[in-house]
Protein backbone atom coordinates (compact mmCIF):
# COMPACT_ATOMS: atom_id res chain seq x y z
CA UNK A 1 0.00 0.00 0.00
CA UNK A 2 1.43 3.39 -0.94
CA UNK A 3 1.52 6.56 1.15
CA UNK A 4 -1.30 8.00 -0.96
CA UNK A 5 -3.84 5.43 0.23
CA UNK A 6 -7.18 7.05 0.89
CA UNK A 7 -6.72 9.91 -1.58
CA UNK A 8 -8.70 9.07 -4.72
CA UNK A 9 -6.60 11.52 -6.79
CA UNK A 10 -3.65 9.11 -6.55
CA UNK A 11 -3.26 5.42 -7.36
CA UNK A 12 -3.41 3.33 -4.20
CA UNK A 13 -0.85 0.88 -5.63
CA UNK A 14 1.94 3.04 -7.11
CA UNK A 15 1.10 6.63 -6.05
CA UNK A 16 0.79 7.92 -9.64
CA UNK A 17 -1.68 10.77 -10.31
CA UNK A 18 -4.93 9.31 -11.63
CA UNK A 19 -6.59 10.81 -14.72
CA UNK A 20 -9.91 12.60 -14.31
CA UNK A 21 -12.99 10.35 -14.45
CA UNK A 22 -14.37 9.96 -17.94
CA UNK A 23 -17.20 8.08 -19.62
CA UNK A 24 -16.20 4.63 -18.38
CA UNK A 25 -17.30 3.20 -15.01
CA UNK A 26 -13.73 2.97 -13.74
CA UNK A 27 -10.63 5.14 -13.60
CA UNK A 28 -7.52 3.18 -14.56
CA UNK A 29 -3.98 4.10 -13.50
CA UNK A 30 -1.85 4.60 -16.65
CA UNK A 31 1.24 3.29 -14.84
CA UNK A 32 0.19 0.06 -13.10
CA UNK A 33 -3.37 -0.55 -14.43
CA UNK A 34 -4.93 -0.30 -10.95
CA UNK A 35 -8.59 0.68 -11.30
CA UNK A 36 -11.01 2.46 -9.02
CA UNK A 37 -14.78 2.83 -9.51
CA UNK A 38 -16.00 6.24 -10.67
CA UNK A 39 -18.51 6.21 -7.80
CA UNK A 40 -15.58 6.73 -5.39
CA UNK A 41 -15.24 10.24 -6.87
CA UNK A 42 -18.88 11.13 -6.21
CA UNK A 43 -19.21 14.39 -4.27
CA UNK A 44 -15.47 15.18 -4.34
CA UNK A 45 -14.25 18.64 -5.29
CA UNK A 46 -10.92 19.02 -7.11
CA UNK A 47 -9.00 22.17 -6.17
CA UNK A 48 -5.66 23.43 -7.44
CA UNK A 49 -3.51 26.47 -6.82
CA UNK A 50 -0.73 28.21 -8.72
CA UNK A 51 1.82 30.14 -6.68
CA UNK A 52 3.73 32.83 -8.55
CA UNK A 53 7.04 34.16 -7.31
CA UNK A 54 7.13 37.91 -6.66
CA UNK A 55 8.21 39.76 -9.80
CA UNK A 56 11.31 41.22 -8.15
CA UNK A 57 12.58 37.68 -7.38
CA UNK A 58 11.89 36.16 -10.77
CA UNK A 59 13.13 38.93 -13.06
CA UNK A 60 16.53 40.63 -12.99
CA UNK A 61 17.94 43.57 -14.90
CA UNK A 62 21.76 43.82 -14.87
CA UNK A 63 23.91 46.56 -16.36
CA UNK A 64 26.68 45.17 -18.54
CA UNK A 65 30.19 46.71 -18.71
CA UNK A 66 29.35 48.47 -21.97
CA UNK A 67 26.19 50.00 -20.46
CA UNK A 68 23.73 47.58 -22.06
CA UNK A 69 21.12 46.04 -19.81
CA UNK A 70 20.61 42.28 -19.40
CA UNK A 71 16.99 41.43 -18.61
CA UNK A 72 15.26 38.15 -18.14
CA UNK A 73 13.81 35.53 -15.85
CA UNK A 74 16.13 33.95 -13.29
CA UNK A 75 16.30 30.16 -13.08
CA UNK A 76 17.98 27.77 -10.65
CA UNK A 77 20.97 26.82 -12.78
CA UNK A 78 24.52 26.59 -11.44
CA UNK A 79 27.17 28.65 -13.23
CA UNK A 80 30.02 26.57 -14.65
CA UNK A 81 32.57 29.29 -13.84
CA UNK A 82 31.70 30.65 -10.36
CA UNK A 83 29.57 27.67 -9.20
CA UNK A 84 26.78 29.94 -7.85
CA UNK A 85 23.05 29.49 -8.45
CA UNK A 86 21.01 31.88 -10.59
CA UNK A 87 21.19 32.52 -14.30
CA UNK A 88 19.18 34.72 -16.65
CA UNK A 89 18.08 33.07 -19.88
CA UNK A 90 16.61 33.92 -23.26
CA UNK A 91 15.90 31.83 -26.34
CA UNK A 92 16.46 32.28 -30.06
CA UNK A 93 15.64 30.21 -33.11
CA UNK A 94 19.15 30.00 -34.57
CA UNK A 95 18.73 26.95 -36.78
CA UNK A 96 16.05 25.92 -39.23
CA UNK A 97 12.43 25.87 -38.11
CA UNK A 98 12.34 22.09 -37.71
CA UNK A 99 15.27 22.20 -35.26
CA UNK A 100 15.04 23.07 -31.57
CA UNK A 101 15.70 26.53 -30.19
CA UNK A 102 18.97 27.73 -28.67
CA UNK A 103 18.88 28.82 -25.01
CA UNK A 104 21.41 31.44 -23.88
CA UNK A 105 22.27 31.65 -20.17
CA UNK A 106 24.03 34.51 -18.35
CA UNK A 107 25.22 34.19 -14.76
CA UNK A 108 23.85 36.96 -12.51
CA UNK A 109 27.01 36.87 -10.39
CA UNK A 110 29.97 36.75 -12.80
CA UNK A 111 28.19 37.38 -16.15
CA UNK A 112 29.58 34.16 -17.65
CA UNK A 113 27.59 33.18 -20.76
CA UNK A 114 26.85 29.73 -22.10
CA UNK A 115 24.41 28.30 -24.61
CA UNK A 116 22.48 25.08 -24.94
CA UNK A 117 20.92 23.69 -28.12
CA UNK A 118 17.65 21.98 -27.40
Amino acid sequence: MSCSAGDPNFCQECGNVLPLPGISNTVRCPRCSFSIPVTDFSGLEVCSAVVFNPEQQSLVALKDDDGSELKGPVIDRRCARCNKEGMIYHTRQMRSADEGQTVFFTCINCRYQEKEDS
